[in-house]
């Protein structure tokens, strides 16, 4: 996969649907849950710095 999404845009989409702050820390911690490897490789995608990757999936746990 080649990094063509921003955390911006990805964020505007699920504002769009509705989606607030809280839905979206939610949404990550089914995602770490269910597919931990799968979360890891969504937010390297994503383009994200280790450390914020980091956070993001403690948070998520």
């Amino acid at each position: 996969m080649s990094a063509t999404v921003t955390v911006e845009e990805w964020v505007a989409r699920f504002r769009a649907i509705g989606l607030d702050d809280a839905a979206m820390e939610e949404w990550h911690r089914l995602f770490e849950r269910e597919n931990p490897a799968g979360h890891q490789s969504f937010l390297e995608w994503l383009g994200l710095p280790a450390e914020r990757i980091s956070v993001i999936r403690a948070k998520s746990a």
